[in-house]
């Protein structure tokens, strides 16, 4: 990752702080190049403050600490997106984020499962039953979505409204797994949805 903190005088780039599940944005901060690799370093996200003119790790006095997950540069090399995990309140005013916005899941939001399904695809975690079945071939997968529509069908004419719920949440579990697997993005799915 190149960034260019040499573009602006004070050598400082503007830092989007996300937090890595909910993806609710909770501030903005600055960084120069010591800031960015102490962040690497620790895994506490660190800024440097322009008031006082030194090195702050967000949380260091309050324990709110940002904890670094993962860092994307934009497309002029100049701006930061930090995804974190934030330890207590964003803000110094004690509220999730600087905008005074609560920090969570929005209920139909599928982003965290999605994010879930991917890191699964990625690292085969042993104890998964999508590992189980990838080691077996993509197709294996298939089959599974299938079968479970077939459960998730019998629940909905026998079955009472709290199975039919769970076998629903497994089939969609199951069908972003194989639509991931397949380098389908869920947004492709969105929008044919729209068009139906």
């Amino acid at each position: 990752m190149e960034l260019k903190f040499s573009k602006y005088a004070d050598g400082l780039i503007p830092a989007i702080i996300q937090d890595a599940e909910t993806r609710v944005v909770l501030m903005l901060g600055f960084m120069n190049q010591e800031a960015y690799d102490k962040t690497i370093e620790t895994g506490k996200v660190t800024f440097y403050s322009r008031s006082r003119q030194t090195l702050w790790t967000k949380g260091e006095t309050s324990g709110n600490f940002l904890m670094f997950v993962n860092a994307k540069v934009d497309c002029d090399n100049d701006t930061l997106l930090i995804k974190a995990h934030p330890i207590g309140p964003t803000c110094h005013t004690g509220t999730d984020t600087c905008w005074a916005e609560e920090n969570k899941f929005e209920e139909t939001n599928l982003a965290p499962v999605i994010t879930n399904i991917e890191s699964v695809l990625k690292t085969l975690p042993e104890n998964s039953e999508i590992t189980k079945l990838m080691q077996k071939g993509k197709n294996k997968l298939a089959q599974e979505v299938g079968e479970i529509a077939v459960k998730t069908v019998i629940q909905a004419t026998n079955g009472d409204k709290n199975g039919l719920t769970e076998q629903s949440a497994e089939l969609l579990y199951d069908l972003l797994a194989l639509l991931i697997s397949k380098d389908i993005k869920i947004e492709d799915v969105v929008n044919k949805l729209k068009q139906i």
